[in-house]
């Protein structure tokens, strides 16, 4: 499978991306967020965490107008997988390939800890090799991840099972006190009604071996060959 990683200016965890990507066996491109086309191989393209652009204006709202993006909107359109981590949810929600938006966390704080997820469906090309009502524990950092929706995008988001990830006490329970940032609903990461698009607000790839604590996050890696497997079998 071969992986695409955008580095945007202020992006941090670009290297951790393509570091994880590789750990699964993947061929890993180092994408630039000026290039003006992508490499016709490409499964996959990840959108990481950081501070792009020092998230002037607002978290995502500049590195959305990067050129790259032209070619990213193109990419998911046309059915290929994207993957937006953290700061990169927040770009795939001002780009309009998710819904919803990201905002201030309700704490008003910067929030950097382990967190619990419970995943939601495992019919998705991100989580299909994990199990329904399984739990990780991943770390968040960040201090814009509140996902927040209008009433009637929120509701047509749970109507489509457009969620993947919530956050969860360790045995699972959705709880008010297991959310670290106030999300509606606990939500942590949804895709698009197609399910070809997700973003996520914990860092899997910070979770992508056991000398980091925890390889929980692999599960993502591994769900995504699975699924493009059957393009070299």
């Amino acid at each position: 499978m071969n992986i695409g990683v955008v580095t945007f200016p202020g992006s941090n965890c670009d290297a951790d991306a393509r570091y994880a990507s590789a750990l699964t066996g993947n061929t890993v491109h180092a994408l630039w967020h000026k290039d003006t086309s992508l490499p016709s191989s490409l499964d996959v393209i990840i959108l990481p965490g950081g501070f792009s652009y020092g998230d002037y204006l607002r978290t995502g709202a500049i590195a959305r107008f990067s050129t790259i993006m032209e070619e990213v909107v193109k990419f998911a359109n046309g059915g290929g997988y994207v993957f937006g981590i953290c700061n990169g949810f927040q770009i795939l929600c001002e780009s309009g390939l998710l819904p919803g938006a990201l905002i201030r966390n309700e704490n008003l704080s910067f929030v950097c800890k382990d967190v619990h997820l419970r995943i939601e469906k495992n019919d998705s090309p991100f989580t299909n090799v994990a199990q329904v009502g399984s739990v990780v524990r991943i770390p968040v950092a960040h201090g814009e991840g509140r996902f927040t929706a209008p009433a009637e995008v929120l509701a047509s988001i749970e109507d489509n099972n457009q969620v993947l990830y919530r956050y969860s006490m360790p045995d699972g329970i959705i709880t008010p006190e297991a959310n670290p940032n106030g999300s509606l609903n606990n939500i942590a990461g949804i895709t698009n009604i197609a399910g070809n698009v997700m973003g996520l607000m914990p860092h899997p790839e910070r979770a992508c071996e056991p000398l980091l604590g925890s390889s929980d996050g692999l599960h993502v890696f591994h769900s995504l060959a699975q699924q493009c497997k059957p393009k070299f079998a």
